[in-house]
């Protein structure tokens, strides 16, 4: 099995900064976590909130921790820090090999859509983002690895695309995406969602917008050989 991740990003249009952050951390007992998080507001202190968010995420799950008490640690961490006054979101999800399943907590108003081998499940019951509640757990599902399975998150800009014009994003449209793609087109899926969100802005998005895909396919190469590519435009 191998493990595809598509992220496509894009910032709030005319600001210099991104509120969203991306990181992808691996997993000391094998496999890999894409982590999501939008800072509250936008520009560059959204950004320095979701990167410190993604940052110790990214740690803690290198040090072993499982996911939900991680998200439940950057939550304290982030509420220290800022004294709980700002907020973030914060989504990861994650192929763990070490126990053969898929893991993936949200503190978002963002859902998380699974597409596995009988339909589309969409996880969107209502949670608080985390730094700003003294107490505050994520909520957390689990389920077997799945070859074909294909998970997708975003950030609000993607959710909210398209309301200053008096438009609505239909989430339809998002789920005709997944289905009609397969697991290998993860990096496909998230520049079409994207793609997508941009249309319903006239291109000039509203908010910061990301987008994160994980697939899980057949492995290509026998070799087992790692690849990244990323493309950051500045």
């Amino acid at each position: 099995m191998e493990v595809k991740i598509g992220i496509a990003q894009i910032n709030k249009y005319a600001m210099s900064e991104c509120g969203d952050s991306v990181e992808i951390a691996e997993r000391p007992r094998g496999g890999v976590s894409a982590i999501l998080a939008d800072g509250q507001g936008s520009g560059k202190s959204a950004r320095a909130t979701s990167l410190a968010v993604v940052n110790k995420t990214a740690a803690l799950i290198a040090d072993g921790a499982r996911d939900g008490a991680v998200a439940r640690a950057v939550h304290d961490y982030l509420y220290a820090l800022k004294d709980g006054k700002v907020s973030s979101t914060l989504a990861i999800i994650s192929a763990d090999l070490d126990t053969q399943t898929v893991v993936f907590c949200r503190n978002s108003n963002c859902p998380v859509i699974v597409k596995q081998t009988y339909g589309i499940d969409v996880y969107d019951e209502e949670i608080n983002p985390i730094g700003v509640h003294k107490r505050m757990k994520p909520l957390t599902y689990e389920m077997p690895l799945d070859l074909g399975m294909i998970l997708v998150s975003y950030s609000d800009g993607i959710q909210a695309a398209g309301r200053k014009k008096g438009r609505t994003m239909d989430a339809g449209i998002i789920h005709k995406i997944i289905e009609e793609n397969e697991a290998k087109d993860a990096a496909f899926i998230a520049e079409s969602i994207l793609e997508y969100a941009l249309e319903l802005d006239d291109y000039r998005p509203g908010d910061d917008m990301t987008v994160v895909v994980m697939g899980l396919c057949d492995k290509d190469d026998v070799h087992k050989i790692r690849k990244i590519t990323v493309s950051f435009p500045w």
